[in-house]
């Protein structure tokens, strides 16, 4: 009735008829002294409604009130105190709602409200009106969906409002509680004091004893870890915590793993701006965590209890002559024991056990190779084939990266399988895009005994050419620094930042094992580019430095960087078949020869026998 009763009035004025005629002189126009004298009487009235409990009980004092505030827009619906005069209006009918129960009240205080953003949008109060609305819808109305609704406007429309900040806050409760997405003004990249990364689905890869796990944010976050132990039948549970984050509802279910050595990946909304990630693990012996950037995500790297283990080599119950190879040192040996009745010290750590066909003096013969005997072969390469899809790499003559050295990696293959006899997987082996750390992930869950990942080096100067090696390292030779960067597309600055982390990290890394793996395959490309006609290949020598699609490589790894693509002799070698067989040919070369010196360089060879 009160709604209709405003209507027509409004009607009447627009119209152009005087609202004194309507409802008497006392709804005359009035001067701004005087809306503002009778705005502090109403708003004096009002208080005295709100303190005297006599007043307040009887209805009829209520609606004189908000006649009070109705006269007074009336007399001025375009004067300073028309949005006010709504919003007491507002205020009263709710007042009443919560004193007298009563539905029509509340439906009168919600249209006070929609009137002030309908009609006064740019007002200081239009902000105060969504808020109270989206309070109304919450807590009376019991739908949080439509409170959301008018909270976000105010953080995308209202941004400099008074408002803004309880919204946001109103908004992350909502989000956590009922699953309500939030607004993309709160996100991060929309220069918000209080603003939100986004967190993105989680990515993993996993096995039995490996498992590494991607989290992606739309911008750096600060985040912390806290490993919970194995208590009853609950696994033991790392869980991180990103700081003014938030995830979608729609990627808030638990992530079950079946295989592995993870039970599941749960993600939520932990509070209102911090997102929780927590891994289940089945068996937990170490784990490690670091985050890179462009674009920012932390990297899990889990490992089991049994995530480092030998290979072992069955030993057949009629062997009469055995091979103990003692744990490697520099005093490691080799051990002939004649009969295996009785016990050697240390026998419990030794690393791998094989028998012998033929012994010569203090020498062997073999019918299989000694790193097959020894059960130290090479029984699975990963090959890597940098860049690829939307990432080219570098480019220069009408040439890219990405497909040179998936050429390489084809041909790479079929050649490894048939001299080294082992297993050989392409972290691609088409034209697409895979992340860094997904390729090292490969290489872990895998079980690979060798990673190798191809590249073609690129310079401002076309007059740089040549190749090079590299190993997981830190590093502070500045072209090494430059080529990381390159690779890892990112700035040297960061690269500089990253050493901190890699410090931690790499102090269980095949550093050793992947520096002599990366001078044999260097060595050997050397030695025979001459030979092969190509006695322009510059030697640019093995180095080290931080490459993010090496770290956490649980084998040894290697990168090699072929050839500059801005470099013209270097293009006459990259568009030749011959010089990419001669590649071939000689990365198995030095691969052989790594796994066979490595095998001999284990042990000094002594013999003795059981009394």
């Amino acid at each position: 009735m009160y709604r209709f009763f405003l209507t027509s009035l409004i009607a009447a004025l627009v119209l152009g008829i005087g609202a004194g005629r309507i409802l008497g002189d006392d709804f005359g126009p009035a001067s701004g002294l005087e809306i503002a004298k009778r705005y502090d009487e109403a708003k004096f009235f009002y208080t005295q409604l709100q303190t005297n409990r006599k007043m307040a009980s009887s209805r009829d004092n209520w609606l004189k009130g908000t006649s009070n505030f109705r006269r007074i827009y009336l007399a001025g619906p375009k004067s300073d105190f028309a949005a006010a005069c709504l919003f007491m209006l507002g205020r009263l009918y709710g007042d009443m709602n919560d004193r007298f129960n009563t539905p029509r009240d509340l439906e009168e205080s919600v249209s006070y409200f929609e009137d002030i953003v309908r009609l006064f949008p740019g007002h200081k109060l239009a902000d105060d009106a969504y808020y109270t609305l989206g309070t109304i819808y919450l807590n009376k109305k019991k739908n949080p969906q439509k409170a959301a609704e008018f909270y976000a406007v105010i953080v995308t429309d209202y941004q400099s409002g008074d408002m803004h900040p309880q919204a946001e806050n109103q908004l992350k409760i909502l989000s956590k509680e009922h699953n309500i997405a939030l607004p993309g003004a709160m996100m991060s990249g929309n220069n918000l004091t209080n603003q939100l990364n986004y967190v993105l689905p989680v990515k993993y890869w996993s096995s039995k004893t490996y498992t590494r796990v991607v989290i992606m944010a739309s911008g750096p976050v600060n985040y912390n870890d806290v490993l919970l132990e194995k208590t009853g039948r609950r696994p033991a549970r790392l869980y991180i915590d990103f700081k003014k984050s938030y995830i979608e509802p729609r990627y808030r279910s638990p992530v079950p793993i079946e295989d592995g050595l993870l039970k599941r990946i749960r993600t939520g909304q932990f509070s209102p701006d911090t997102v929780r990630v927590v891994l289940d693990i089945e068996s937990l012996s170490s784990y490690k965590i670091f985050s890179l950037p462009d674009p920012f995500r932390v990297v899990i790297d889990v490992r089991g209890e049994n995530g480092v283990t030998g290979k072992k080599v069955a030993i057949s119950a009629s062997a009469q002559k055995r091979i103990f190879i003692a744990p490697t040192g520099r005093n490691s040996r080799l051990v002939i024991l004649k009969g295996s009745k009785k016990t050697v010290p240390g026998r419990n750590n030794l690393r791998a056990v094989a028998d012998i066909d033929k012994v010569s003096g203090h020498g062997f013969a073999f019918q299989p190779s000694l790193a097959q005997q020894l059960g130290l072969g090479v029984n699975k390469i990963v090959i890597d084939p940098g860049h690829g899809g939307k990432d080219p790499g570098a480019s220069a003559y009408n040439l890219k990266e990405k497909d040179i050295v998936l050429r390489l990696a084809r041909l790479l293959s079929p050649t490894l399988k048939k001299e080294l006899g082992c297993e050989v997987i392409l972290t691609r082996s088409s034209d697409v895009f895979i992340p860094l750390e997904e390729r090292t992930a490969i290489a872990n869950t895998e079980n690979a005994d060798l990673f190798v990942s191809l590249h073609i080096n690129a310079h401002p100067s076309g007059n740089v050419r040549g190749f090079e090696t590299y190993f997981l390292n830190l590093s502070t030779n500045a072209e090494a620094m430059r080529v990381a960067a390159m690779e890892n597309a990112t700035s040297t600055h960061q690269m500089s930042d990253l050493q901190d982390i890699l410090s931690d990290i790499m102090k269980n890394s095949k550093i050793e094992e992947s520096s002599r793996l990366a001078q044999h395959v260097h060595n050997s490309i050397l030695d025979k580019a001459k030979q092969n006609g190509f006695s322009k290949l510059k030697n640019l020598g093995v180095k080290q430095a931080p490459f993010y699609v090496l770290i956490g490589a649980q084998m040894p790894a290697i990168l090699l960087e072929i050839a500059f693509i801005t470099n013209q002799d270097d293009v006459k070698n990259l568009q030749s078949d011959q010089f990419l067989d001669m590649l071939t040919r000689e990365i198995t070369a030095g691969i052989r020869n790594y796994v066979n010196n490595t095998t001999a360089g284990y042990l000094g060879f002594t013999t003795g026998t059981l009394q």
